[in-house]
């Protein structure tokens, strides 16, 4: 019975996660990942002492914790790489307006 209780668990979990709409941010996914490899070893853990149940569902929440605050300092690792992108191709068409403008300076003094 417990047994089954912990499939059925999994399976909303993983029903919810594929159900939504939008994509998941990078925090989201860590903390789905998290929670199913918590509640997998928590229910093999619990599953030695005899209550699987209990720790795959204290083993998911744990999971979740870790797994949001991963994902957490992940989206700001992307967030701050983006910005860095964004920063360099705004200094790349500055160089490249400069760059015509010498041009065109360089040809109006050959007249």
């Amino acid at each position: 019975m417990k047994r089954l209780l912990v499939i059925f668990g999994a399976l909303c979990l993983i029903t919810v996660s594929l159900g939504c709409s939008a994509p998941l941010s990078t925090r989201e996914k860590g903390a789905g990942i998290g929670a199913l490899g918590g509640a997998a070893a928590g229910g093999i853990i619990g599953a030695a002492v005899h209550h699987p149940a209990a720790g795959a569902l204290i083993g998911g929440a744990l999971g979740l914790g870790a797994g949001a605050l991963v994902g957490d300092q992940m989206q700001g690792q992307e967030q701050k790489q983006q910005e860095q992108q964004r920063q360099i191709d705004q200094n790349q068409l500055e160089l490249e307006r400069q760059r015509r403008d010498l041009d065109k300076v360089k040809r109006q003094s050959e007249y």
